[in-house]
């Protein structure tokens, strides 16, 4: 049987802190990022706080061993990784911008324009190739603006013009 060692209040006391900080810094953001992934609205988005939630609390898990490690690319790639695994979940959207769109799609979306990570960097994290990024995301910014000008009067049955990418993410 394994010994649990619990260290004493003033041993965590500095990591809850440090924990506690990064949290009150960067929480915002990423239910931010969980809002549009989930195709939430801002003001109802249950399974964007339940995402955060679970990779805020893997985060604080390893806390300890990210001394080397961005703890906020950390948690949105735990948040990423947990929201593609279940992407099958949040297939309709639920009012959010992104809500027309493939949860696959959304991802790329978000991950390459709303957080800003390169092409090559959204291609390794979702296992695809870059042409394929770089494709899905050139194709959702441009179904979006066509919506959003109400082209062709298609409303969201416009957006998905390319059918879903396919890959091992979603």
């Amino acid at each position: 049987m394994r010994e649990h060692r619990s260290g004493s209040g003033a041993e965590r006391a500095p990591r809850a802190r440090e924990f506690d900080a990064f949290v009150a810094g960067a929480a915002g953001r990423l239910l931010h990022a969980a809002t549009l992934l989930t195709a939430e609205t801002r003001t109802r988005n249950p399974h964007a706080q339940a995402l955060l939630t679970a990779a805020l609390a893997h985060t604080y898990a390893v806390w300890d061993r990210l001394r080397d490690e961005d703890p906020y690319e950390f948690t949105r790639r735990d948040l990423a990784a947990r929201f593609a695994r279940t992407a099958w979940r949040h297939r309709g959207g639920r009012g959010g911008v992104l809500g027309a769109l493939h949860p696959q799609e959304r991802l790329v979306v978000v991950l390459r324009l709303y957080e800003g990570i390169a092409e090559e960097q959204v291609a390794a994290l979702l296992g695809l190739p870059e042409a394929r990024v770089r494709a899905v995301c050139a194709r959702c910014v441009a179904a979006l603006r066509a919506a959003g000008r109400g082209d062709g009067g298609q409303g969201s049955a416009g957006v998905r013009t390319g059918g879903a990418p396919r890959g091992p993410a979603a």
